[in-house]
């Protein structure tokens, strides 16, 4: 279990410890990047985790490039492909979570608030069982985006984003590889699918946090 909260993590154990498969729930901690990095590389420790709780949001750990538990996630579909992923997050930005469902496939993928105990242990269940879970947040969120086919192009999401970071359009190409006469376009869709007749970046970015996007 990665947490930076030891308190989420003695939660966790003490809901798990009343799964109705009579497993005995055995607990590795980790509370920030760096620890939850060597535990994850060591080989040794590789067969010895069954399944993974990870937050997103961690203390990174700069030398090896870990700056969340997206990070984390990635390295422990390389280094322990057999381990199921669970996901527990307070993020309910539509782009972050879609980004995640997409590269990281986790098997169970949770928004904190929207769980209890008794829905974190029928995610569990089903979970060990093979089947993946996801909370009614991220499913939602995902469905959405799905259901507007044009934002599931990263493009989209990027130039959102980075005009969300005060990013001046100009400067995008530094960050995104389009040209910036490629951005403008994009940017004039964005707008349309916004029923943004001649507004600005800031409607833009004030309509993506409205609809939950970013």
């Amino acid at each position: 279990m990665i947490d930076d909260h030891p308190s989420m993590i003695e939660g966790y154990k003490s809901i798990l410890s009343f799964n109705d498969l009579d497993f005995e729930i055995q607990v590795t901690p980790a509370y920030n990047c760096e620890s939850a990095y060597y535990l994850i590389t060591d080989i040794q420790t590789k067969p010895a985790y069954d399944v993974v709780f990870i937050d997103l949001s961690l203390p990174a750990f700069p030398e090896q490039k870990i700056y969340s538990g997206h990070d984390l996630a990635a390295l422990v579909r390389l280094y322990m492909p057999s381990s199921k992923i669970i996901i527990l997050t307070s993020h309910i930005e539509a782009f972050v979570l879609y980004k995640i469902h997409r590269e990281i496939e986790p098997e169970g993928f949770l928004v904190k608030s929207d769980f209890t105990a008794e829905e974190l242990l029928t995610a569990f269940n089903q979970i060990v069982a093979g089947n993946k879970y996801r909370s009614r947040t991220v499913q939602q969120n995902i469905n959405d985006l799905m259901a507007n086919d044009f934002l599931l192009d990263e493009h989209y999401q990027q130039i959102i984003t980075l005009l969300a970071q005060g990013i001046k359009t100009k400067n995008m190409p530094e960050y995104i590889n389009i040209t910036v006469s490629a951005i403008d376009k994009r940017k004039a869709h964005i707008k349309e699918f916004f029923n943004i007749e001649k507004g600005s970046d800031e409607d833009i970015i004030k309509e993506a946090k409205k609809r939950g996007l970013i």
